[in-house]
């Protein structure tokens, strides 16, 4: 019994760190675009992060806007380094771009690109939890 109890330690010690959290996952606050802001939480779907729209603000404060619970960033896999690739969409013109997110502490760049990637849009959210 004992040899057993040493083995499920250790197979659950090295199982771990796939249960483990991201780091990127948390509620995040976007930048004021087009009148709004948001806070979107990061949550795994699957193998990869996504984001959904948790609170929505304008300048008069919280606002039941038509856009919650809408997933905002799509699939984002993580490509090391606090990098990570996937789509965005955009909700003040409904559109979806290839994307791509960079954690550095409690910010995170995320960028929506066309073209390949030569036209880009970026926007620094800061986290909130």
């Amino acid at each position: 019994m004992m040899k057993f109890a040493s083995v499920l330690a250790l197979a659950l010690g090295l199982a771990s760190p796939a249960f483990a959290a991201d780091p990127v996952e948390g509620i995040w606050k976007t930048e004021v675009d087009d009148g709004a802001y948001a806070h979107v939480a990061m949550t795994p779907c699957g193998d990869k992060l996504c984001g959904t729209i948790h609170r929505t603000f304008n300048a008069s404060g919280e606002y039941e806007s038509p856009n919650k619970g809408k997933v905002m960033v799509i699939n984002m896999v993580p490509q090391g380094g606090g990098k990570y690739a996937g789509k965005v969409w955009r909700p003040s013109n409904d559109k979806i771009y290839t994307g791509k997110m960079e954690l550095q502490g409690d910010a995170l760049k995320l960028s929506g690109c066309i073209a390949g990637g030569l036209l880009c849009s970026a926007q620094d959210w800061q986290r909130v939890q």
